[in-house]
């Protein structure tokens, strides 16, 4: 069970996941050894699930960026496997979510420009097993990143 020191780490960490142990340790109020302790207990446990690199996708050409609404013509174990394993091999996907009613799934897709994005709509999205119908809307602005859940 995460406690309130575990909450504080995930917090500090949250911030700057490359915060040392010793930093972090003299955040939260603990020597190093049990601080380091607590770290590695919440990585091992799943709760901490990697360290990332925040990437601005406009300065690596890629600034471009549609939410795709897709809904399948059958729900079937065999398509839901197949359309989900496609979609998570794609680059330009960088979320997907499966939902409850129509849509079946919601898409987040990146790419450089809209003429890219056509392309990859017409030889990639519309090309995945199962698909009825794609409905995008193209993002003007985003107001608040991933910022992973409040703890």
């Amino acid at each position: 069970m995460v406690d309130g020191i575990d909450r504080s780490i995930l917090r500090y960490l949250k911030e700057d996941g490359r915060m040392t142990a010793t930093a972090l340790a003299g955040k939260v109020g603990l020597t190093v050894a049990p601080c380091h302790r607590r770290l590695r207990d919440l990585e091992t446990s799943g709760v901490i699930r990697g360290y990332r690199a925040d990437i601005d996708p406009a300065a690596v050409g890629l600034g471009f960026e549609a939410i795709v609404f897709v809904t399948l013509r059958q729900v079937d174990r065999a398509i839901l496997a197949a359309f989900e394993a496609r979609v998570a091999a794609m680059p330009n996907v960088v979320e997907a979510q499966r939902l409850f009613g129509a849509p079946d799934y919601l898409l987040k897709v990146i790419a450089a420009d809209l003429p890219a994005y056509q392309r990859f709509y017409d030889d990639e999205l519309a090309a995945l097993p199962g698909v009825e119908r794609l409905t995008s809307t193209l993002v003007m602005k985003n107001l608040k990143s991933n910022t992973g859940p409040p703890v």
